[in-house]
């Protein structure tokens, strides 16, 4: 079992950027996937990013715009998610998860993080 604290969170204004980090208390760290997920209101989880054995992962289209940036230090047993140019429609909760292997959807995960509320005013 995985403890992940996520923090970071907070309101900002459109075109802000925000770091947000996930702490975590486990043994062989560097061997987890660590993934950040988002879930708004009425919304189902969705993924954002993650960072297995191949190095990081984000949607094209945030990697692209370079919006999106997830980073970890394993030596600190921390994950990033460098969060630039924001958007409204980014407005969710923020998840940390750790699993064993990477993948996109949520279910591959078995353990999470509590979540930190991320809003960004129009």
């Amino acid at each position: 079992q995985v403890l992940l604290v996520e923090s970071g969170g907070g309101l900002v204004q459109a075109g802000d950027s925000l770091r947000l980090s996930c702490a975590a208390s486990a043994r062989a760290f560097g061997s987890y996937v660590m993934a950040w997920f988002r879930q708004a209101p009425g919304k189902e989880r969705e993924f954002v990013a993650l960072f297995g054995p191949t190095g990081p992962y984000t949607l094209a289209a945030d990697s692209e715009e370079g919006r999106f940036t997830i980073s970890r230090d394993n030596a600190k047993n921390t994950v990033y998610l460098q969060m630039n140019s924001l958007k409204p429609e980014d407005t969710a909760v923020y998840y940390c998860a750790a699993g064993p292997v990477q993948s996109t959807t949520p279910k591959q995960y078995n353990n999470w993080g509590q979540g930190t509320q991320v809003t960004v005013s129009s």
